[in-house]
C-alpha cells in the first residue's frame, strides 16, 4: 500500500495530481490518504503526528510524506526505513521522531531526477515516482537512491509538549506520547488546568479534559464540544505538567 501524509488539503489540485502519478506508475497498488491536512508549513509539528500514525500501518507500507516549506531549497529528498515502513519525502526533520523510535532505521538520498522537475512541486515530480517504484517492489537502490546515514535533528525532544493537530471535532492532538505521563497527571495549557479522563463520558457535558487518544498521544477534548473553542489553543500551543 501507499499512504499519503501531506499538508496539501483534500480540495484543490495538488493531492489529485500526486495520486495520478502514483496510479500511473504503480497501477493496482492501493493509495490511501492518511492525512491531507497536516500542519501547513510545520514539519516539526507534523513529524510527531506522523511517527504516531505509522505505528498503526502494515509492515512494508510506503508513506509519501510531504510537509515541505523548503521545497526547491537545500534540503535533501530522502527515503527512510523506520517502524516497518518506507517514508519518502524531504529531509527537513519530518522523519526525526520516526527514526528515533525505530530499532534499526536506514536511509537513502534520492539521486534520481525526472526530465521535468518543478521547482515547487517535488511531491508530484520527485517523491511520488519514487514512492510508486518502492510500492511496485523495487529496492531503494533500484528506485534511484543511494545509502546515507539517517538524517537527524538531535536537538529535538523525544516528545513535543505542544498541539500538533486539530481534528474535525476540534480535539487537539499533541506530540507527546501519553505513556510518558502518569494517568492522573494534571496539565496546564493556555492558563487552564486540566485533569485526565479515560473516556468522554467520565466528565460532565461541556467539560474540557485530556486523555490518551487512539494512537497513544495526549489529546485535549471537551465532552460534547470543541476544545479549540473552549480553550485558548492552536497548533503550536505548549502545555506542561503541573503539581496536583
Amino acid at each position: 500500500m501507499i499512504f499519503t501524509f501531506t499538508d496539501f488539503g483534500a480540495s484543490g489540485p495538488y493531492l489529485g495530481q500526486v495520486k495520478a502519478v502514483l496510479h500511473r506508475l504503480a497501477p493496482g497498488v492501493p493509495v490511501i490518504d492518511l492525512v491531507a491536512d497536516a500542519p501547513a508549513f510545520e514539519p516539526k509539528s507534523a513529524a510527531y503526528l506522523l511517527a504516531a500514525l505509522i505505528r498503526e500501518l502494515p509492515d512494508g507500507a510506503v508513506v509519501l510524506a510531504v510537509v515541505d516549506p523548503g521545497v526547491g531549497g537545500e534540503r535533501k529528498p530522502v527515503v527512510v526505513e523506520a517502524g516497518g515502513c518506507r517514508l519518502v519525502g524531504p529531509d527537513n526533520g519530518l522523519f526525526e521522531p520516526a527514526i528515533r523510535q525505530a530499532a534499526k532505521p536506514r536511509a537513502w538520498e534520492i539521486v534520481w531526477r525526472p526530465e521535468r522537475l518543478s521547482a515547487t512541486f517535488h511531491g508530484r515530480d520527485l517523491f511520488a515516482p519514487i514512492a510508486a517504484r518502492l510500492a511496485a517492489g523495487r529496492t531503494p537502490t533500484e528506485a534511484g537512491c543511494r545509502a546515507m546515514a539517517p538524517p537527524r535533528r538531535a536537538d529535538w525532544p523525544d516528545d513535543l509538549p505542544s498541539v500538533v493537530y486539530i481534528d474535525h471535532y476540534g480535539n487537539a492532538m499533541t506530540g507527546t506520547r501519553a505513556a510518558t505521563l502518569p494517568p492522573d497527571a494534571l496539565v496546564a495549557i493556555g492558563g487552564v488546568r486540566l485533569r485526565s479522563a479515560r473516556t468522554y463520558g467520565e466528565v460532565p457535558a461541556g467539560a474540557p479534559f485530556w486523555y490518551e487518544n487512539s494512537i497513544g498521544l495526549v489529546e485535549f477534548a471537551v465532552n460534547g464540544g470543541r476544545a479549540d473553542q473552549a480553550l485558548p489553543i492552536a497548533v503550536g500551543t505548549e502545555f506542561e505538567r503541573v503539581p496536583s
